[in-house]
Formats: structure tokens, sequence, C-alpha cells
């Protein structure tokens, strides 16, 4: 992509493949001072992000049962082809794992829970892979996942009242809310791992992740979106404008973090 910035083209290839090489130190730093590593790395994140904009453009052609069956299937297939494609790390094969017990589960009309797809992820991960559970990002992954199921139900539920009953901005603030619990539900269960092999903590994560997670899921598919229209030979120059600003406003944003 014909980036002004040679930075936004190592990041948007990052992003997009987990080649993270061609990212100069200081945006490395940057990120890892300011707690987004995982955003640099190729984790669930990615794969979550692709996952719901297949979805979405799928969703588009209805709810017919054939057209669902199908959907679920190619879900399954494209995101097994994406994560093989990527290398198919601890991370992102864990999230992989967790799309395919999920769309299996829908498919076949049975009872799915967060915590049952995570420990049944985990058996079949560890049973093809017994070596992972000495990997960091494997560790870190499922504990991060162990927040999501077990921790942010309950940190959720500290905010009274339904969303279906909220008023608009009622509802804004509620989603910023979620979007703390998360970030404090996987700091709770990663942050003793952290530690225990790094040293360290992440004193600004709550203001990265409501920083960092939004951005990076406009820019993923603002990406695909201009790396698709490039290819085709037809992508206007302001849609690479707005997808190298998005990507220097994420880095300048956690440039400015890590140097709190």
């Amino acid at each position: 992509i014909p980036f002004t910035d040679k930075s936004a083209n190592a990041i948007a290839k990052a992003l997009i493949t987990g080649e993270r090489s061609d990212i100069p130190g200081w945006i490395t730093e940057a990120f890892r001072n300011s707690g987004a590593s995982h955003i640099r790395a190729q984790s669930g994140l990615h794969l979550g992000i692709i996952y719901t904009i297949i979805n979405q453009a799928l969703s588009l052609a209805g709810n017919y049962r054939k057209i669902w069956r199908f959907r679920s299937l190619a879900i399954i297939l494209i995101c097994g082809l994406y994560t093989v494609a990527t290398g198919a790390g601890p991370s992102i094969a864990r999230a992989f794992l967790f799309i395919f017990l999920g769309e299996t589960a829908r498919l076949t009309h049975r009872y799915h829970s967060t915590g049952q797809i995570l420990f049944s992820a985990l058996i079949i991960q560890l049973v093809l892979s017994p070596s992972s559970i000495r990997n960091v990002g494997f560790q870190l992954s499922y504990a991060a996942m162990a927040g999501i199921a077990f921790a942010l139900p309950h940190l959720q539920a500290l905010w009274p009242g339904s969303i279906y009953k909220d008023r608009p901005l009622i509802k804004a603030v509620r989603k910023i809310w979620n979007a703390a619990a998360m970030s404090l539900a996987c700091q709770l269960t990663t942050a003793p791992l952290a530690w225990h092999y790094f040293g360290t903590f992440p004193q600004h994560f709550l203001i990265t992740n409501l920083i960092s997670l939004p951005l990076t899921g406009i820019i993923i598919p603002a990406i695909l979106i201009t790396l698709s229209l490039n290819i085709l030979g037809i992508c206007p120059a302001f849609v690479i404008n707005i997808t190298e600003l998005l990507i220097t406003a994420l880095f300048r944003s956690l440039e400015i973090i890590a140097s709190m």
C-alpha cells in the first residue's frame, strides 16, 4: 500500500500477517511500554476481528437454514486458512479452536458457554501439542480468556440496570464501562503471569486498551479494504490517507502513553 510513512506499512503488515521485522525499534518500545504488545503480535484479537468481518459479510445472505449452515462452514474454512497462513501460533490457534467449537455447537444445536469452549479448546490444543503449555503466549492467551469467561460477567453486572432499557447516553457510557471491565478482567488473570515472566506490570493498561482496541477494530478492516482496492488498481487516495491516519493515530497515542 503506498503509504507516505513506511512505519504505517510495517504496522499494517504486522496486524494482518504477524510479520513484525520491519517495525522500527521505537514503535516496538512504545507498544511494549504502554502494555499493547498483544496488538502488535498476531493473537486471538486479530482473528476475532477477521471473524466478525466475515460473519457480518456473510449475514447479508440471510438466515435461512441452508445459508446459515453454509455461513458457519465458510467461517470455519476461512478462519482456518488464515490461522495456517499466519503461522498458527498458540494464541491464534486458540482463537481458531474457539471459533471452530462455537460454530460446531451452533450447527449441532448444542448449548455452549464461554467456559465450556475454553476448557474444550484447552484440552484439544494440549492433546495436539502438549509442549504448548510451556509457551508464554499460550499461557497468557488462555489466562486472558479465563478472565473474560469467569470475571467479566461479574464486573459488567456492577453497572446497574439493563442495556435494553438504557437511554442513548447511558447506553454509550455502559459500553465504555463494558470495555473497561473486559480490560480489567484480562489483567486480573494475566498480570500474575506477566509479573512472573517479565517482572513488569503495565500501569496504564486501562487507558491503553480503551484507545487501542477500538482503533485496532477499525484499522484491520480499513487495511483489508485498502489492500483489496489497491490490488484491483481502484483505490482512491483518500482511502489510503484515512487508513494511514488511523495507523499513525494508534502508534502515536501509544507513544504518548508509554512516555507517561
